[in-house]
């Protein structure tokens, strides 16, 4: 896959806005386009937005890249989707970032040849809880999405219970502990809603690199449009 690198202003929250972003408000963020991307000029193609985890904040855009799919992609993995890869200032959290990474959105799917039906959100640990708080608040934005290892703060998932879930989460992580994600799939299926959880039996806060490997993740987050 081509990688580029990007940096855009930020959405703001506030409705008053200076015309010169300060670094705070700038969201840089990592773009893989598959090699076949300029092949077909009218193709659209589906859209996984990468949120990583707490380790990889800062202002090395490079550390964004060091686990998940944008690792797989630089080591060569093609991947029949454009990823999208942000990276979280180092005294941020995605949960406080929601907006900014919606706007994100916006700018990708203006900027490219991205078809707004498929376009899917995953993430590990503070990137799974950027996951669910982003669909829940944004549930009509998303086809799917697959949150690793993360939770809700305080809220319910009840917005999202027409959305296609697949969540991930070791049973001995001792981060993040599996009840997090368990309170938020059992609501879900109080509500009927399309929900899987794979649970890994004896694994710690990695459950991502495991899931990250499997084909059958990508098959299932392309496999669904709003």
């Amino acid at each position: 896959m081509r990688r580029s690198r990007h940096i855009t202003p930020a959405v703001r929250t506030s409705d008053v806005r200076d015309d010169a972003p300060t670094p705070a408000d700038v969201l840089r963020y990592l773009v893989h386009l598959p090699d076949d991307y300029d092949a077909d000029p009218g193709r659209l193609w589906p859209l996984v937005l990468f949120l990583h985890g707490a380790g990889e904040r800062g202002s090395d855009l490079d550390l964004a890249a060091v686990h998940g799919p944008p690792r797989l992609a630089d080591e060569g993995h093609e991947f029949p989707f454009v990823l999208v890869t942000p990276q979280c200032g180092e005294s941020s959290q995605w949960v406080a970032e929601l907006s900014t990474l919606s706007g994100l959105v916006d700018e990708v799917v203006s900027t490219h040849r991205v078809d707004p039906a498929r376009i899917s959100v995953t993430g590990l640990s503070m990137g799974g809880f950027g996951t669910w708080s982003l669909a829940v608040r944004y549930p009509e934005r998303f086809a799917a999405i697959a949150p690793i290892c993360g939770g809700l703060w305080m809220q319910s998932a009840e917005p999202i219970r027409h959305l296609p879930v697949w969540a991930f989460h070791g049973d001995a992580d001792d981060v993040v502990p599996i009840s997090a994600t368990e309170e938020i799939t059992t609501e879900l299926r109080s509500l009927d809603a399309d929900v899987r959880f794979t649970r890994y039996a004896g694994v710690g806060h990695d459950s991502w690199t495991e899931t990250y490997d499997n084909p059958e993740l990508y098959d299932w987050l392309l496999s669904h449009r709003r």
